[in-house]
């Protein structure tokens, strides 16, 4: 066919036939629409074409556009070449008579430049879609070889294209729809544009341009960068075209303003949709009461979006958000641009924009009609939001879905527990305690809730209650509801290897501190079954390690064997506790850990009541029924747990459990009450003695001046009296009736006058030792405390031998007396050798702790000494009592970490031979406490240590072999800490090393030692790293084999699941030795 023939059909909208005459080629397109924006030759060198689209407005007047216009006219009409082009401008334009008409009006020189880029525009779309139809192989030749680029496509625009079109589209946008726009419609900051043309053309004016516009946008090319750029000034003429008053809508039909709101709701429903948010919010304009934010105060005002458009734009808005993914788009077109400053202000910004979007959200639209329907669609979109991989907005939308949440609970509580919080924490109600499952129904095994499921449901409950951090009623019950198996899952991840740990610790902690006390209180017991304020993980639940180091939730299978549930039902309670005492440590500042420990004496004193009540009636009632005798059994369960919770916080919470005085006497009052209840009788008297002796030692210090007592604390004190005054009538032993009833004189004074026998128990506790001649309280009980001396002088003026009584001198002025000097003299370093013998464990351990603080003062008396306290040390390590063996092992520590050389080789031979006339158990226990003292000495060395590695190394070794399994377990776990302190330097024994590691994991029968000798194994090897092929070459394979077997033969699955971490770690090690990572370097090389 020949070119220029006749133009191509070009009906509305569709693309060019493969059979039609060839159009004009894209590069003629858009060399008219460059000649119609070139601006006016300068007086100068010619600039490039770049600076012709900068601004329609400004660069290009009325005379350029003229000639411009006239030029492209003569050009269409004689050059060769350009007549494909006219004859599909002509078509398109008759397609089009109010752009042919507006091009051909040379009396507006501003709106005929409009039709006429307007119409080459169309004239692009129109090729563009027939050559995208046109036949592949007629589009480009094939590529030159398997490795080239693929052929471009027949419709694709070069850079300089894309350019063009480009300033094109924005001088039609500016010349065409922006005139003829009405202030605050639209607008952009600037000054204001006036209206070309009289009213009843601006309307069709407008309409032909946003027409042609919005058929642009439908091609993919050229609705690209029409959409991304000028989204706002077309959304802003279709919504006046489609919704505006009719007086700017002048010269527009009624099935013409129909097809334009068609149209707009089509470009909304097509382009990004926070794209599309973001431009609606603009439209719509900052509220009439709203203030400018910081820094917007400079820019030039805006006129005020009228009330027809911000309805129109928030109804469009209200669509946006209740189409599916809607929250989302809604968020990310507020949200994006934002975040990305400095300083606090830009976060205070943010945190006030989270929270706009929070109140937008929680906010039902007046679209829908039921507030229930709206919930059931946007909750879970919000919960999404939650889940946002998207680094750089996943903070953003995270915070505004949790702000959300808490606005919604705060509105609507009822709608936002159905819809939102109960689908949050769902994973979690589906194990509860409260949940009911068809377990017969289940499979042993089945999974209830998997890794990534529970993983992400803990997650959201950090994000949402923890940082949220609002402690409404509402989120505190819901959060109480599943706390039970929070706990679990933490108890269940103290104990094993797994991320899950600090997120539940922070949950837990967050909600004892938000909590009421009582509540907090209750939960803590319900935490080990004394109560049911919470609901524990089902019983026929189990928790499974997860293979990304979470944890997984199955049905449990059933046990046959009874002593195998038993054990397992007692390894539950002691893991609980345990757990429960790792949290109330970490709670002891703000005084929930005290208030907890008094709770617990308070259960323990109605213990021994209830155990006082039922031996005089099983005198009485020689049996019972079954149900009496089932709850008998739950009873004595209920009373072993308390005593178990008590014993362990004894051994764990520290010193500073007690913040203030109250919490002092309460735990004394519980102390004296569990006494008078059940005074010392039987084989446990001289323990409970010694606690009551320690607890009213403590108020005789209190009273001393220990603590700086004020008027209100007395008051406090005075709930003491009556279990004293009881005590001094009922308790069986005088000496304790006489300090009962001494302590409640002194109370009840204030302290103005205090017996003799208050200050010498005040001396008890506080380690303290009455001068050489004084006589003990209980042997002169008698004598009159001096009336100088009040509470602060614990023996009277003439008990004290003259050279302490120059010393200092009691006054009624100072309630506590100093001492003469820092340190002892060698006659108080005397007594406090002989302290360190006293029958009672509270002075014994704090003479040793003194001892202990000489050495560390290195105080030159005891240091001559060094023999005699080393015996002392060691023979208070074989105390049964806690308090007392532990101050002996720190004193020991001391001692070998300050004269290494000296001591070591005794406690080394200690360690490896047991002193004779021992029973095998107190000798296992006693090496294990001296293999604690030489871990201590090791950390104190440092570096050092290395000097004696063999000594140590062959120490622990032999202590492998020991006929103890605990003493064989410990000796491993101190082995593998030295390996650590050395720097993994084993030197020449690294065989003796992997021998007895081999030997132990294969034979040895206690599956806590060979789990022991696995974890050594571990540990080198993490440790070693990739040096592990050098330090460990000879014996590596033997290492390897040994792994290999215990994953295929070792029945432990703890101890398989540390093979799997080894053998993990070397093929991580083989890997990187193997295959180095490829780096690349560059190398400069200097010529000669």
């Amino acid at each position: 066919m020949a070119a220029g023939s006749r133009a191509p059909p070009l009906p509305p909208g569709p693309t060019m036939a493969a059979g039609s005459e060839p159009g004009p080629e894209l590069q003629r397109v858009v060399e008219a629409l460059e000649l119609l924006l070139r601006p006016p030759p300068p007086a100068g060198p010619r600039e490039g074409d770049g600076e012709a689209g900068s601004g329609p407005e400004g660069a290009l007047r009325p005379e350029t556009l003229r000639s411009n216009a006239a030029e492209l006219e003569e050009r269409l009409r004689r050059a060769p070449g350009w007549a494909a082009l006219r004859g599909l401008r002509d078509a398109v334009l008759a397609r089009a008579p109010a752009l042919a008409a507006g091009a051909a009006d040379e009396a507006e020189p501003g709106w005929a430049a409009a039709c006429g880029l307007l119409a080459l525009l169309l004239c692009l779309k129109e090729r563009l879609a027939a050559l995208a139809a046109a036949p592949p192989a007629a589009a480009a030749a094939p590529s030159s070889g398997p490795e080239a680029a693929p052929p471009l496509g027949a419709d694709t625009l070069s850079v300089a294209q894309g350019r063009a079109v480009g300033r094109a589209l924005r001088a039609a946008v500016g010349l065409g729809l922006v005139p003829y726009l009405p202030p605050g419609v639209g607008q952009r900051p600037g000054p204001p544009v006036p209206l070309p043309a009289p009213p009843a053309a601006r309307g069709a004016r407008l309409h032909a341009a946003a027409t042609a516009l919005a058929q642009l946008a439908q091609h993919p090319t050229l609705g690209t960068p029409l959409l991304a750029r000028h989204l706002g000034l077309l959304l802003a003429s279709l919504c006046l075209l489609g919704h505006g008053p009719a007086a700017h809508c002048q010269g527009v039909s009624e099935p013409e303003r129909a097809r334009c709101r068609e149209t707009l709701r089509h470009i909304l429903d097509r382009v990004y949709q926070p794209l599309a948010v973001r431009e609606l919010l603009i439209l719509q304009g900052r509220p009439k009461q709203s203030s400018p934010s910081p820094g917007e105060e400079t820019k030039p005002a805006l006129a005020r979006a009228p009330a027809w458009l911000r309805r129109l734009c928030g109804q469009l808005l209200s669509e946006r958000l209740m189409r599916p993914s809607g929250v989302q788009a809604v968020v990310r077109g507020i949200m994006e641009g934002t975040g990305g400053g400095a300083g606090a202000g830009a976060a205070a910004a943010d945190w006030r924009k989270c929270e706009a979007v929070a109140k937008i959200l929680a906010s039902c639209p007046q679209q829908c009609l039921s507030l229930e329907d709206y919930y059931s669609l946007v909750c879970p979109q919000i919960l999404d939001l939650l889940h946002i991989q998207d680094r750089q907005t996943a903070l953003q939308l995270q915070r505004v879905a949790a702000a959300t949440l808490l606005a919604m609970a705060k509105e609507h509580p009822q709608l936002a527990e159905r819809h939102l919080l109960q689908p949050l924490l769902a994973p979690l109600r589906r194990c509860s305690g409260a949940a009911e499952l068809a377990v017969e129904e289940l499979p042993p095994g089945t999974v209830l809730v998997a890794e990534a499921e529970l993983s992400s449901c803990v997650q959201d409950v950090l994000k949402v209650y923890v940082v949220g951090n609002d402690s409404s009623s509402l989120l505190l019950g819901s959060l109480q509801s599943v706390l039970g198996v929070v706990f679990s899952l933490y108890s269940f991840a103290k104990q094993n290897v797994s991320y899950l740990r600090s997120p539940c610790q922070e949950i837990l902690l967050w909600f004892l501190e938000k909590s009421g006390r009582e509540a907090s209180l209750a939960v803590l017991e319900g935490f080990v079954g004394l109560s049911s304020s919470v609901h524990p993980l089902h019983p026929q639940c189990q928790l499974c390690v997860g293979s990304e180091g979470g944890a997984t939730i199955v049905v449990e299978e059933t046990v046959r064997d009874e002593d195998e549930a038993l054990y397992q039902k007692i390894s539950l309670e002691q893991s609980c506790v345990e757990s429960l005492v790792e949290l109330l440590s970490r709670c002891q500042e703000s005084g929930l850990a005290g208030d907890f420990f008094i709770r617990c004496l308070k259960a323990l004193t109605r213990v021994a009541a209830e155990d006082e009540a039922a031996g005089e009636k099983s005198l009485s009632v020689p049996g019972g029924s079954l149900l009496e005798l089932e709850q008998c059994h739950e009873e004595q369960s209920r009373k072993l747990l308390v005593l178990q919770l008590v014993a362990a916080l004894c051994e764990s919470v520290s010193d500073t459990v007690f913040t203030d005085i109250e919490q002092v006497e309460e735990f004394v009052e519980a102390t004296l009450q569990r006494a008078c209840v059940s005074p010392a009788r039987g084989p446990g008297a001289a323990a409970e003695a010694q606690t009551l002796a320690m607890a009213m030692g403590l108020v005789a210090a209190m009273l001393g001046g220990a603590v700086q007592l004020q008027s209100g604390d007395f008051s406090v004190l005075k709930r003491l009296v009556p279990p004293l005054e009881e005590l001094s009538r009922t308790y069986p032993e005088p000496v304790t009736q006489e300090l009962a009833a001494d302590l409640r004189i002194a109370i009840c004074t204030h302290g103005a006058f205090c017996p003799g026998t208050v200050g010498a128990a005040a001396d008890g506790v506080l380690g303290k030792k009455p001068g050489l001649g004084a006589q003990s309280p209980a042997s002169a009980p008698g004598r009159a405390p001096s009336p100088r001396g009040g509470c602060g002088s614990p023996l009277a003026p003439g008990e004290r031998s003259e050279e302490q009584s120059t010393c200092h001198e009691p006054s009624a002025s100072s309630p506590a007396a100093a001492p003469c000097a820092d340190s002892p003299a060698p006659a108080g370093l005397q007594e406090l050798l002989v302290s360190a013998y006293d029958p009672q464990p509270p002075g014994r351990a704090a003479a040793l702790r003194q001892l202990a603080g000489l050495i560390a003062r290195r105080d030159p008396e005891a240091l001559q000494l060094q023999e005699k306290l080393l015996q002392v040390f060691l023979e208070n390590m074989e105390h049964e009592d806690a308090f007392v063996y532990l101050s002996a092992i720190q004193g020991a520590a001391l001692l070998s970490s300050e004269y290494p050389e000296r001591i070591l080789p005794v406690l080394l031979a200690r360690y490896g031979c047991p002193a004779q006339g021992t029973e095998d158990a107190t000798a296992a226990v006693t090496r294990m406490k001296l293999g604690e003292v030489l871990m201590r000495v090791t950390r104190a060395l440092g570096d050092t240590v290395s000097r004696h590695r063999e000594p140590l190394v062959q120490a622990f070794l032999r202590g492998a072999r020991a006929p103890d399994t605990a003493l064989r377990a410990s000796s491993l776990s101190n082995l593998g800490e030295l390996c650590q302190r050395l720097g993994f330097q084993l030197g020449s024994i690294v065989q003796e090393v992997t021998s007895c590691l081999t030997a132990i994991a294969r034979t040895d029968p206690a599956a806590e030692v060979r789990r022991a000798a696995v974890h050594v194994v571990v540990v080198l090897l993490r440790g070693l790293s990739e040096k592990a092929t050098e330090v460990l070459r000879d014996v590596l394979r033997d290492l390897y084999r040994l792994l290999k077997h215990v994953v295929a033969a070792e029945p432990d699955g703890t101890t398989v699941l540390h093979a799997q971490l080894a053998l993990e770690e070397l093929d991580t090690v083989m890997r990187r030795v193997l295959f180095p990572p490829q780096t690349l370097q560059k190398k400069i090389v200097v010529l000669p």
